[in-house]
């Protein structure tokens, strides 16, 4: 009702099980999926990889549950947003209008332990560099790859910023932001805004707070 009651949104499928959600996603092709972690027949993150497998839909998972492997099984399934069933209307129709634009999006109540969880969990780099804390030459070195406007944009991207957010911050276009976040994905080898963030934080260019 929250999603339909959109000008701009139109919902064309509700379904009780993951099984039912891949034949939706295959029959109705959705710009979104709005995706339980748990349900009958398949789980929402056997359905999420199946989806992202099957269509071009993108996914944001919604969950009363928060434990990090749920958040890490779904980015690793392909979905593009994980937001608790707490959220507010107001942020779940602009979660679904972010991802649906290709963005990344992450409750903000689970990005920090997730950011901290996988930086701490890091293995030293392939050179034997590093401590795991994002700290040694390596990481770092990778961002010498990026222009300093580059450089600036995976940091305001870590803090959670839009396009149109991380536009008015730097006074550019949102075309412009857009090549920025192209070029910051491709210079260091990331699938995703989100992984431009733990990025961001492995490198030592953000410290999560404590």
């Amino acid at each position: 009702m929250i999603l339909d009651a959109q000008p701009d949104i139109t919902v064309v499928a509700e379904v009780p099980d993951g099984v039912a959600a891949v034949a939706a996603a295959r029959e109705f092709r959705p710009h979104v999926v709005l995706m339980d972690v748990r349900m009958p027949r398949m789980d929402g993150i056997e359905a999420t990889r199946q989806v992202c497998a099957q269509t071009d839909s993108r996914v944001v998972m919604l969950t009363t549950f928060d434990h990090d492997e749920y958040v890490y099984d779904a980015l690793q399934a392909g979905a593009g947003g994980f937001l608790l069933k707490d959220v507010r209307r107001d942020d779940l129709v602009h979660a679904v209008r972010v991802v649906a634009a290709g963005e990344a999006l992450l409750a903000p109540s689970v990005t920090r332990r997730l950011i901290t969880r996988m930086v701490a969990a890091r293995p030293q780099g392939e050179d034997g560099s590093g401590d795991g804390t994002g700290a040694g030459k390596a990481p770092d070195a990778r961002l010498g790859v990026l222009t300093e406007r580059e450089r600036e944009t995976l940091l305001l991207l870590a803090r959670g910023l839009s396009n149109a957010q991380i536009a008015a911050e730097m006074v550019i276009s949102e075309h412009t932001v857009k090549t920025h976040v192209g070029n910051v994905l491709a210079k260091l080898g990331l699938r995703d805004r989100v992984h431009a963030v733990i990025c961001a934080y492995e490198t030592g260019l953000v410290v999560p707070e404590s």
